[in-house]
């Protein structure tokens, strides 16, 4: 029996032992699930503390249900470490590391290089190794696989590697991890064929492609369609200011139309790590072919802008109330990248707070997702929302519309609300109170 072959048999009979290495957003998701049907499961996490609570079944990931990571860690199906030294004993690994961008807006790839070294040292025959962070086409093969051929071994013929991009969209109820088509691409057939059918043991339909480069360029070019999209509507928000005219109305017509469009709607900028960070990966990658994408720049341009955008809406308001912005208490009202999630990476909330803060405007903040965030070294504190603390503040600001929210109410007793989000337009309130994007 060949180890390609050897390989196909224990991921059919569930016997392969699986290691996720990152154990995040996509990466516990992933372990879980891969647990859930019999897999024995070793997540490789660098962090000791979420290591520690891995292993105590202490979730902390959203879309993991915390009875089912109980059950897989009592069961004995899941259980994390901290090094390298278990790669052996793996059979699949599988990468879901951060994949940041510098201050100069260039790609990071230092957690998949260590990452990679940190397999490389301990590779053995018959592994397959794929990689789910999202990256530049050409990562897989120009960046990962000389470091594990560094070992001696083959791709295709002594070990396999592939690309497979994560599609989480957390806080989805409908799309979760199992039902989300899968794309796959390797650079070879063997690699190619073995990682399809590892993601076919629990994911319903897999879409392979024929190499690693176009599974990478798949997701890039998935997050930059988001990107440019509301971009674009947030432009139309920005001209419709100008032009005095309501932009939620000018979308709400247009998208009753039943063919050619899609709904995108404005707000204070992108946030999270796909869609402000994944066009920037495409755009450095093409000027290695003497190409300029300028959609993908111009789209990153005008969604930066919004959050001064929310600034300078912020102190018109204010100067119609009379107040200075520099004596003016503002509540930021969510404060995580999307409605009803804890995660503030990226968040437009945060740059706005940072430009509003620079003004001399007194910030609190209240967020049931997010008890404290820290904004140039200074703790924030989520702040209790009542009747009482709506009344103390000259102005709120929807950032994020999280479901938890009475927005009735907050409209009925605040003294000024600044929506940019949207979700007021509908209510039956008093609009007057009320200060659309």
């Amino acid at each position: 029996m060949t180890i390609l072959q050897e390989l196909k048999e224990k991921i059919i009979n569930h016997t392969a032992v699986i290691g996720v290495i990152g154990l995040g957003y996509v990466g516990l998701p992933f372990a879980v699930e891969k647990a859930k049907v019999g897999f024995q499961v070793i997540g490789i996490e660098q962090n000791p503390v979420r290591a520690e609570r891995v292993n105590d079944a202490d979730n902390y990931i959203s879309d993991v249900k915390d009875d089912e990571l109980k059950q897989v860690v009592s069961d004995g199906k899941l259980k994390a470490v901290t090094g390298f030294d278990v790669v052996p004993e793996i059979d699949v690994l599988v990468i879901c590391v951060p994949t940041p961008l510098t201050k100069n807006l260039t790609p990071d790839l230092s957690y998949v290089e260590g990452v990679t070294k940190g397999i490389a040292k301990w590779l053995r025959p018959g592994q397959l190794v794929t990689l789910e962070s999202t990256t530049y086409p050409g990562t897989t093969d120009e960046i990962m696989r000389p470091l594990l051929e560094e070992t001696g071994l083959r791709q295709g013929v002594d070990f396999f590697l592939a690309h497979s991009p994560e599609r989480v969209d957390p806080g989805n109820k409908r799309y979760t991890t199992k039902n989300t088509n899968k794309v796959v691409g390797a650079s070879d057939p063997n690699s190619l064929t073995v990682a399809k059918l590892f993601y076919e043991q629990t994911i319903d339909h897999v879409v392979p492609v024929n190499s690693a480069k176009a599974a990478e360029l798949v997701k890039v070019f998935e997050n930059t369609f988001r990107a440019v999209n509301i971009a674009l509507v947030n432009e139309l928000a920005l001209l419709c200011d100008r032009m005095g005219i309501d932009v939620w109305e000018v979308l709400d017509a247009a998208n009753t139309k039943p063919f050619g469009i899609m709904p995108f709607y404005p707000g204070p900028g992108v946030g999270g790590h796909c869609i402000p960070i994944d066009p920037h990966y495409l755009e450095w990658k093409a000027k290695e072919f003497n190409f300029d994408t300028h959609f993908i720049a111009l789209a990153g341009e005008i969604n930066r802008r919004m959050p001064e955008f929310v600034r300078e809406k912020t102190c018109r308001v204010l100067n119609k109330l009379g107040v200075a912005p520099s004596r003016a208490k503002v509540l930021i009202l969510g404060v995580a990248y999307k409605k009803d999630l804890g995660d503030w990476r990226e968040s437009p909330a945060i740059h706005v707070i940072t430009k509003l803060l620079e003004d001399g405007v007194e910030i609190a903040y209240h967020d049931s997702f997010v008890p404290e965030i820290y904004i140039r070294g200074q703790k924030f504190n989520s702040v209790p929302l009542n009747n009482d603390t709506l009344a103390s503040y000259e102005l709120v600001i929807i950032t994020t519309d999280h479901s938890d929210i009475d927005y009735h109410n907050l409209v009925s007793h605040a003294a000024a609300v600044l929506d940019t989000r949207g979700v007021t337009r509908k209510l039956d309130c008093d609009k007057d109170k009320v200060t659309l994007l």
